[in-house]
């Protein structure tokens, strides 16, 4: 099946950015989301990262404005018909995803392929809300999308050969490198990365470092571009709060959440989106 128009629902970080990237690499991109609000701060976001690549040299103005012009930006739900790749970038709630895939795929272009971007949510319990499991994958990207290069291709019980050679060339005419793996409570990634930023958190709250040099550790001993409370940070504490319980739920007490990140979240400290997490970013 040949993908021109890709939706987008979701236009937080991650779903501007993977908005971008679709648009970069010459798709119709629509964007789709409840408030204006949300919708302008996605658009200002990509404004601002293609402003950055402009000035690095790395595009022209024009094709600058260009890739803004292929991204149209809506509340309406019916901006997303025709369509032939839904890529959902919703919050981590099970049923609020579940409730976008019921509401969007009779729009969508026939033999149309639903993608979710979860980060842990088993697919095959998300692809059983879809009238065809074997066109629904997992998609995860990684933030910041326009920069990270691998995309983590989920397949679920029911995802056919023909679904996931179709994404992971989509993926590669997107500039991106794949790696595909079944399905499993947090995939490949976040269950690695869930287990080595628990281990962060608890020698903080053991008072064996500050949180400042284990994050230093993080980026001089590994290589990180980033430590882990700051990742964390810049993700939102509260996506990783709801990540947690369902790891809880399928691997047991090693991925219960440490009550100072409970207390963070209660506390309205959900990262840098909210200006305080962690760390202040005021």
């Amino acid at each position: 099946m040949e993908i021109n128009k890709i939706a987008v629902l979701g236009a937080g970080i991650m779903g501007s950015g993977i908005a971008q990237v679709a648009s970069m690499s010459g798709f119709q991109v629509v964007v789709r989301d409840v408030k204006d609000d949300f919708l302008e701060s996605g658009r200002s976001k990509v404004e601002g990262s293609l402003q950055k690549m402009v000035k690095k040299e790395k595009i022209t103005d024009d094709e600058s404005r260009q890739i803004q012009d292929n991204i149209k930006w809506t509340t309406d739900i019916g901006g997303l018909s025709g369509a032939e790749l839904l890529i959902e970038a919703v919050p981590e709630v099970e049923e609020l995803k579940k409730e976008m895939y019921r509401a969007t795929e009779k729009l969508l272009a026939e033999d149309a392929i639903i993608a979710s971007n979860t980060s842990s949510i088993s697919i095959s319990l998300l692809g059983s809300a879809v009238s065809n499991p074997d066109r629904f994958i997992g998609m995860h990207w990684f933030n910041p999308a326009v920069i990270m290069k691998l995309v983590e291709i989920v397949r679920g019980v029911a995802t056919s050969d023909e679904t996931v050679n179709t994404i992971v060339n989509l993926c590669e005419k997107m500039g991106k490198e794949t790696i595909v793996c079944r399905d499993c409570q947090g995939f490949i990634t976040t269950r690695i990365l869930t287990a080595f930023r628990l281990e962060c958190y608890r020698a903080y709250e053991e008072g064996i470092a500050s949180k400042e040099d284990i994050d230093k550790a993080c980026r001089l001993a590994f290589g990180h571009p980033m430590g882990q409370f700051e990742l964390a940070d810049f993700s939102g504490l509260d996506i990783e709060v709801n990540a947690l319980k369902g790891m809880v739920e399928v691997y047991g007490d090693r991925f219960r959440p440490p009550q100072q990140l409970l207390n963070i979240v209660r506390a309205g400290r959900l990262g840098r989106k909210s200006k305080h997490g962690w760390y202040d970013y005021e």
